[in-house]
């Protein structure tokens, strides 16, 4: 299998686990949010620090003890992460599924525009054509919100320019997330300590089953998060913002058709739009990529 159909796969694969795990995030919604972010780092650490000593690869990390630039990237997009997690965490335990979907369909045009502006990549008309109804909807979406949507615009924001750092860190996947946990961990310990002092920790809030999820936050933070990883260093960004849509459409159905959501005629409307341009986008990857390979694979940047 070629680098760029392993990257499709790896992103497809990614944003479909990130998709559903708004259910696993739903379940923990009377936690505190920053406390599981807290904790979803410390089980991210403790599970990659256990993969790079199986695998003897803790030697790999030893660029980002000699490389302050390096370290600064990995420390920004460490940062970019947390904010990320929090804002999507936060609004999914306050009942507002669908407003994440709204920052992830938002959040690739970013992540294209990133692609032209920074990193040169070239857009087809069709491709255009589809990032024009995505504004038009994003525009639209807004509006009907009647405010400013700030998670939704905030989880755009740290994930498109998340995407933009990870491509500029030289490390595999595991290693460039294990850098960013240790970054964070003392922010995660005080996170969770304090709380904890003063008798309001995970541990008395949480069921027992609940605990076990938070324990398991590791796992479903790092699986999707390699997997991206791996696609971002594979397959461009013009080609990898679109694929975002799998993610922003399944928090939707689930808004709607789970958790029951109330969405207007006019958000409706605007969400059409944006899958209409991810239709346009896809059957446009398609026929490039049979018409088009020598270009499609001309274009992958691979930090």
């Amino acid at each position: 299998m070629d680098e760029r159909r392993a990257g499709i796969l790896l992103g497809v694969f990614a944003y479909t686990i990130w998709g559903f795990l708004t259910i696993y995030w739903k379940a923990l919604h009377d936690l505190g949010p920053f406390q599981l972010i807290g904790a979803r780092i410390i089980s991210s650490l403790v599970l990659l620090s256990v993969i790079l000593a199986v695998t003897h690869r803790w030697r790999h990390l030893a660029p980002l003890a000699r490389d302050r630039a390096l370290l600064g990237r990995v420390a920004l997009a460490a940062v970019l992460l947390t904010c990320n997690w929090t804002a999507y965490v936060w609004a999914v335990a306050h009942d507002d599924i669908i407003e994440t979907a709204l920052g992830y369909f938002i959040a690739p045009l970013g992540t294209v525009l990133i692609g032209i502006v920074v990193l040169g990549e070239r857009v087809r008309p069709a491709q255009r054509l589809a990032l024009g109804l995505a504004a038009v909807a994003v525009v639209e979406l807004t509006i009907s919100y009647g405010r400013i949507p700030w998670i939704a615009l905030l989880i755009a924001a740290s994930w498109s320019l998340y995407g933009l750092f990870k491509r500029q860190v030289p490390l595999a996947p595991f290693e460039s997330l294990t850098g960013e946990t240790l970054v964070l961990v003392l922010p995660a310990l005080l996170v969770l300590l304090v709380p904890a002092a003063h008798g309001n920790g995970l541990a008395s809030q949480a069921t027992g089953p609940q605990m076990v999820l938070v324990a398991l936050t590791g796992v479903a933070t790092t699986v999707p998060l390699v997997m991206f990883a791996g696609a971002a260093r594979r397959v461009p960004f013009t080609l990898l913002g679109p694929m975002m849509y799998i993610v922003p459409s399944i928090n939707f159905l689930l808004g709607t058709l789970v958790y029951h959501e109330a969405i207007d005629a006019s958000q409706l409307l605007g969400f059409a739009l944006v899958w209409a341009g991810l239709a346009i986008f896809t059957i446009d990857g398609v026929r490039a990529s049979r018409t088009e390979p020598s270009v499609l694979q001309a274009a992958t940047v691979v930090s």
